[in-house]
């Protein structure tokens, strides 16, 4: 009897594991009209001569689902869900996700000094490209790096790619034209982010199941602290070394987390022995709860990134100065430090699709009830800063696993490459567009409305698309958990 292979693509982050389909055994009501049909004399020699070679599919049917059965419990309990080394292996993703989530939410100190000082001379919607790039290339290149995770593991993907990571810093510092800072942020460091990224998440799912939403969100808050620390690096050092010697620095720093990302992240479960190419399937749009996720998604990352970008701008343009500026996002990451593993464990207790719609709704919430009515406040953008940081510390955390709800186990890295390809052309229009409606009007206050409303608007529609998702799946009920 030939067993299916236990490993499956939940044993895999983002990556889908190929699986020989077990031969179909027949229903015993259609072996019957067979047998029947089959009676007369002239085969009942040949259908004696069969079944003395060979047992009866129906008889076999009990001993193979008990065994499938016993497959499942084991793939349930395969997973050590704790311990000393999968623990180190959180810190080791911890550590190597700073090059990226930590880089990340400092991109608006990147661009508050770039659109003052090498390239002052170009439009907001110019230099948002920039930054979107960088988005883009991250989520883009990462559905090609899964495959190549299932096949090798995650060594020389997170060698490779902090090595891009901390020369893209280091070299930073000596760019002056438009190019070059394309080049060296948006290409060079978003190309090692890519390949950081997917085996980060991919290692911590071999490791954990069931607690898997709160293991992830630990390793998210690498994030939270690269935001918190290097505003506040960069705000001290800038003005007493300058740029160049600050973005070196913060070179360094990554290297010396790199080298132990390197040294603790470790694959637990056996490489696939057949790499899979795995393409955006654009069948799966057929899905309406699917479809539903993917606009959630994209909409997501329209209203996240423009207040992560834009927040040091807009306090400078209302009366504070470049420390209070960069202070604020600072707060907003420390908030975003417990929305990152607090929703996370919530999540796993109450349902994904939940937890997503309900932190949308406080993203809308924060945005419209502290950020459009801040102006020149500077109370009024600190509460902003927390409380947005907090609602939205989850957006990135928490759509794959809900994606992960939405399909089998062995079709995850299918559903969850599509799905990145929508996420890397939101995050690649996002901040054009925002630096677009920047623009509009007859002074800088209805331009400031219009990204402000922008956010809120996003986040929005997202907001419904995952909740209409919900209800498709478990209906109206509140307290469903899903």
């Amino acid at each position: 009897m030939t067993l299916a292979p236990q490993q499956n693509a939940d044993d895999s982050c983002l990556i889908n594991q190929t699986v020989p389909a077990a031969a179909p055994v027949q229903p015993p009501e259609q072996l019957d009209e067979k047998s029947q049909l089959n009676s007369n004399p002239q085969n009942s020699g040949e259908e004696h001569a069969s079944q003395v070679g060979h047992s009866h599919p129906v008889a076999n049917l009990p001993a193979q689902l008990s065994y499938e059965t016993e497959d499942e419990e084991e793939e349930e309990g395969d997973f050590p869900e704790g311990g000393l080394r999968a623990w180190l292996v959180v810190f080791g993703s911890f550590c190597s996700m700073v090059s990226v989530y930590g880089i990340i939410n400092i991109a608006a100190v990147f661009e508050s000094y770039f659109s003052t000082n090498q390239l002052r001379g170009y439009s907001s919607s110019s230099i948002g490209w920039i930054f979107s790039v960088y988005l883009f290339i991250v989520f883009f290149f990462g559905i090609q790096v899964g495959p190549i995770f299932d096949r090798y593991g995650p060594r020389y993907l997170i060698a490779i790619g902090s090595v891009m990571c901390v020369a893209s810093q280091m070299l930073l510092g000596l760019c002056e034209e438009y190019y070059q800072i394309l080049l060296t942020y948006s290409v060079l460091g978003g190309l090692g982010g890519a390949l950081i990224n997917v085996p980060a998440y991919g290692v911590i799912a071999h490791f954990f199941k069931k607690r898997r939403g709160l293991a992830t969100g630990i390793a998210a808050t690498s994030g939270s602290v690269g935001g918190v620390a290097f505003p506040l690096f960069l705000q001290a050092v800038i003005p007493k070394l300058g740029f160049a010697w600050a973005t070196r620095l913060i070179g360094f720093m990554l290297l010396f987390l790199a080298l132990i990302a390197n040294l603790l992240i470790r694959s637990r479960l056996p490489p696939s022995p057949h790499p899979v190419r795995v393409m955006p399937d654009w069948a799966l749009f057929k899905d309406l709860k699917f479809t539903l996720c993917c606009a959630g998604v994209w909409f997501m990352e329209w209203g996240i990134f423009t207040p992560l970008t834009y927040i040091v701008s807009y306090a400078s343009a209302h009366g504070q100065d470049s420390q209070d500026a960069y202070t604020l996002l600072a707060l907003l990451s420390a908030g975003s430090f417990f929305g990152r593993f607090l929703p996370g464990f919530w999540a796993d207790r109450f349902g994904r699709f939940n937890v997503i719609t309900l932190t949308n709704a406080l993203c809308v919430i924060t945005v419209l009830a502290f950020w459009l009515p801040a102006g020149g406040s500077r109370p009024m953008l600190i509460v902003f800063a927390l409380t947005f940081g907090f609602a939205s510390g989850s957006n990135l955390g928490l759509y794959p696993v809900c994606i992960g709800q939405l399909c089998e186990a062995r079709e995850y890295g299918r559903f969850f490459a599509t799905a990145m390809m929508v996420a890397s052309f939101g995050t690649l229009s996002s901040l054009p567009i925002a630096g677009a409606l920047l623009g509009l009007g007859s002074d800088a206050e209805q331009g400031w409305l219009a990204v402000i409303l922008f956010a809120a608007l996003s986040y929005a529609i997202a907001m419904s698309c995952f909740l209409g998702a919900r209800v498709l799946a478990v209906s109206w009920g509140v307290g469903k958990v899903y």
